[in-house]
């Protein structure tokens, strides 16, 4: 048994027509399509495919998709524990060496103003093969567009589409996606899902089904391969790094 301990440590037009949309996409979030779809059929512990459901948009995968280890994240680009612990969730993929996949689902909080336009636009950048450095860039520049109106934050998220795409991605395009009906489907789809499985905040961290309760002042642990790992406190970010690589060490294990 492995034991961790530590302490908490485009035109006028186009800019209209998305503040518009990001009004009430709070709403579709919400409302979307999840009453139409059989959530039975879905496995939430692997990578979703894209489907009519989820607008035809898959899962959002940080590292190898092919990687023969799953961890599942439900995340708000708004959340502020999400934004921290970001860069040490990429050093653990990196650490892993391609045998790490972090599946990334959209849960946002209510409270969160601007969560659902963060995620619309990662969704749209994701859309032009984006998605992983527009995520990394919203995480790395929350305290920007957090409390930004929407007039600023359509033009925040503008500028830094133009920066992970050096200027080569379509702007008239990533506009248009981002309020499309597509989109909005595909956040939908994550929280519903995320609903079905009690995700109670963020960042939620998953791996067969068993909850990563790594934020728990009382300690948690997972089974991999009839091993446990246990905590007794609190996880520090460092230690969560570690924590998941140890899982997909663990995992690997024959």
């Amino acid at each position: 048994m492995i034991k961790y301990k530590g302490f908490s440590a485009f035109g006028v037009i186009a800019v209209i027509a998305v503040v518009a949309f990001l009004s009430i996409a709070a709403f579709l979030v919400i409302d979307g399509n999840s009453k139409a779809t059989d959530y039975s059929s879905y496995d939430f512990t692997s990578i979703i495919a894209p489907d009519e459901h989820n607008g035809n948009i898959g899962d959002n995968v940080k590292g190898n998709p092919d990687a023969p280890v799953i961890i599942v994240e439900y995340a708000d680009f708004q959340c502020p524990g999400c934004a921290s612990l970001n860069p040490r969730v990429n050093a653990a993929i990196e650490k892993a060496d391609g045998k790490l996949a972090i599946v990334y689902r959209n849960y946002i909080l209510s409270y969160h103003q601007n969560g659902t336009a963060a995620a619309s636009a990662a969704q749209a950048a994701g859309l032009q093969g984006y998605w992983k450095p527009y995520a990394d860039l919203l995480f790395k520049n929350q305290a920007d567009w957090e409390y930004a109106s929407a007039s600023e934050r359509t033009v925040l998220f503008n500028q830094y589409f133009t920066e992970v795409t050096d200027g080569k991605g379509d702007l008239d395009k990533f506009n248009s996606d981002l309020a499309s009906k597509e989109v909005s489907k595909k956040i939908s789809f994550d929280m519903a899902i995320g609903k079905r499985i009690d995700v109670g905040g963020t960042p939620a961290f998953y791996v067969d089904g068993q909850f990563i309760d790594w934020s728990n002042k009382q300690g948690g642990s997972v089974t991999i391969n009839g091993e446990m790992i246990t905590w007794e406190t609190t996880l520090t970010s460092e230690q969560f790094e570690d924590l998941l690589v140890r899982i997909a060490e663990l995992k690997l294990k024959q």
